[in-house]
């Protein structure tokens, strides 16, 4: 998974990117879509409204959000696929729009990719 990286919807955009990959499910905010340049908008991979709103980016729920993710990306085979299939293609940049750089739903898809991986 050297190929996977994360970055904030926020940051410019950069070649070295590959494939830019939006995980969440809402648009990020005051960005327009030439600014953010993605290849793809990944609807299935976002957490889902209730996942979503109940962590609230709270990092004292992240284990257990990240349990809960995991177990909704369970249920998405072909958009798990569909990345992986990108991923052979080349570098992907998930990108994700919280603020918190450290506890959001790209940095766990990324993980949960890698456990995959580790597990195959």
């Amino acid at each position: 998974m050297s190929g996977l990286r994360v970055k904030r919807a926020y940051r410019a955009a950069r070649q070295s990117d590959g494939q830019r990959v939006l995980v969440d499910r809402l648009w990020p905010r005051g960005l327009a879509k030439d600014r953010l340049r993605i290849h793809h908008w990944a609807r299935d991979l976002a957490p889902s409204e209730g996942l979503r709103t109940w962590f609230g980016h709270d990092p004292s729920k992240w284990n257990e959000f990240r349990w809960r993710y995991a177990r909704e990306l369970d249920g998405c085979p072909q958009a798990i696929a569909d990345l992986r299939q990108r991923l052979r293609e080349g570098p992907v940049t998930l990108v994700y729009a919280a603020k918190d750089e450290a506890h959001n739903n790209a940095i766990a898809l990324k993980e949960y990719l890698e456990a995959a991986d580790v597990r195959t």
